[in-house]
């Protein structure tokens, strides 16, 4: 029973190892194709800022109308904006491709197992088969649902795992966005250079944790891949990789630096929301569970008991 139990659950993780790696697949190939195109609007945008260093006739253009120094500031803008949304898609497509690496080794390591399970379990049936009892065949039954439970209830767990630690990220973000907000405003009042350093340097951190956060986002993600939510529950969860699209696209491009971050502010917190919303339904589900367990434990009991009588 004991090795019957334990190849069932190597053939379960398996098919769990295997719905995370399509999903993987699946979002290393968006990924991919947003890196490829990012590397060229960083090669564009660099090439303008290299086009006008090296005294371009849109240069001599710009010098002739005092506007030079504005373009060239707005150019490189442009161009280093570029190079951040190109940086952090190559650092997602890097991150995709360890878990990828380490679910191949795991599914390495799992192989052949489901072979070696029918195997088992067509011994055991033939062993059932010759005691011809009620009470193993029950107990076997209520075992197999125990580890089946018990499986569902791991594959939550996990998921709420990665839920609470994007969902902190988010706290992180919201209090970098705060800090730069918050020098933001010592700008209209005449700040200097030093608000406008302390708010930018605060943006940076954001920048950071954003980028953390998109990974965290895509990892609940996959974690949820093989958990069985409603429609409405996989909506929200689709919405989440949109975000840092959000912030990335548009930090560099709005002038009014303020509004973007209190947008930016009101985009982590709908992000917020929305992690919190799974988590609720993940730990009801969680709890369930618990209960099922519960209730076979009991059954086990019973069956122990009137085969003993």
């Amino acid at each position: 029973m004991d090795d019957l139990k334990a190849l069932w659950e190597q053939v379960a993780e398996k098919k769990v190892a295997d719905t995370k790696y399509q999903e993987l697949q699946a979002q290393r190939k968006s990924v991919s194709r947003r890196v490829r195109q990012l590397e060229k609007e960083k090669e564009s945008e660099q090439a303008d800022v290299d086009r006008l260093e090296r005294g371009s006739l849109a240069a001599f253009f710009y010098q002739m109308v005092g506007r030079m120094g504005e373009k060239m500031d707005k150019e490189q803008q442009e161009a280093y904006a570029a190079r951040v949304r190109y940086d952090a898609a190559a650092r997602e497509l890097a991150s995709i491709d360890a878990d990828l690496a380490r679910l191949e080794a795991r599914l390495k390591g799992l192989s052949g197992c489901e072979q070696r399970y029918q195997d088992a379990l067509m011994e055991r049936f033939r062993e059932i088969k010759a005691t011809n009892s009620p009470a193993a065949q029950e107990l076997m039954e209520s075992e197999s649902r125990v580890v089946d439970l018990k499986l569902r209830r791991r594959e939550i767990r996990e998921a709420i795992q990665a839920g609470k630690k994007a969902l902190k990220r988010t706290e992180a973000v919201l209090e970098s966005l705060d800090s730069a907000r918050g020098w933001s405003t010592m700008d209209l009042i005449g700040g200097g250079v030093w608000s406008d350093l302390a708010k930018y340097d605060h943006l940076d951190e954001a920048q950071e944790q954003v980028e953390q956060l998109q990974v965290d986002l895509r990892r609940f993600k996959t974690e949820l891949a093989d958990v069985e939510i409603n429609a409405d529950i996989q909506v929200t969860v689709e919405g989440f990789l949109r975000f840092a699209d959000f912030f990335f696209d548009n930090l560099f491009t709005d002038w009014e630096v303020r509004d973007h971050i209190d947008q930016s502010i009101e985009q982590v917190k709908d992000t917020r929301r929305q992690i919190q919303r799974v988590l609720d339904k993940l730990e009801r589900m969680e709890g369930s569970i618990k209960a099922q367990l519960e209730d076979e434990t009991e059954k086990q009991e019973q069956i122990a008991l009137h085969a003993e009588g």
